[in-house]
């Protein structure tokens, strides 16, 4: 696949932006409708080098607890994809990977990720916590610790991360099962992150961090 960057030729506008070749772009300025050009040479998409799978690294399950957004759900299998995510566990009212909305935000990643479908979160956490998983939930209050405070996960231990609704949070259920509760620090006016950009982010520094 290969981009290229059109300019608007009027000295006034100068709108800049990058185009797909393989699909239709236009010829003039979406802006003020001067004429476009080429103004870069034509580039395919930067690729970043995959780091070698590391077996000692602990294997690292989600569950993912009556997400409510399609395009959030999406997000956070492209992020599962990313870290190598060993399983998804999708919950109560979460969309499944047969939602067509998930697959704009997922690009795939619901298919290369193994996921499955519980309508009880809370037992589905119980199980997984009899068979051996330390359970994390991702969630704040009173009893939570910053994430990047907590060591890494434990290579001989199984992991199980939780995250819960976009407004409700985590089912208090669930959080009595947990073996530990962190949240991400806020240094602004807002309480909370996006939960796909959360989970993002504590997926990412539970698998690298573990490196």
């Amino acid at each position: 696949m290969q981009f290229t960057i059109l300019e608007c030729q009027n000295p006034e506008c100068k709108f800049r932006f990058s185009v797909d070749l393989s699909t239709k772009y236009p010829n003039l300025c979406p802006s003020c409708k001067s004429p476009l050009h080429e103004v870069e040479p034509r580039f395919q998409s930067a690729k970043v080098n995959r780091p070698q799978i590391n077996p000692k690294l602990p294997r690292v399950e989600v569950l993912l607890d009556n997400i409510r957004s399609t395009f959030n759900v999406g997000a956070m299998f492209r992020s599962c994809d990313g870290a190598q995510i060993n399983h998804v566990h999708l919950c109560g009212t979460c969309p499944t990977p047969d939602h067509p909305k998930i697959k704009k935000t997922g690009l795939g990643a619901e298919y290369t990720v193994p996921w499955t479908y519980h309508k009880n979160g809370k037992t589905a956490v119980e199980n997984m916590k009899n068979s051996g998983f330390q359970i994390w939930s991702l969630e704040g209050g009173i009893d939570a610790i910053p994430l990047f405070e907590y060591p890494p996960p434990d290579p001989l231990i199984p992991v199980l991360l939780v995250v819960g609704n976009e407004v409700t949070g985590v089912d208090p259920g669930i959080l009595k099962l947990s073996d530990r509760i962190v949240y991400l620090p806020m240094m602004g006016q807002k309480e909370s992150l996006n939960v796909a950009i959360a989970f993002g982010i504590a997926v990412y520094f539970m698998r690298f961090k573990a490196r």
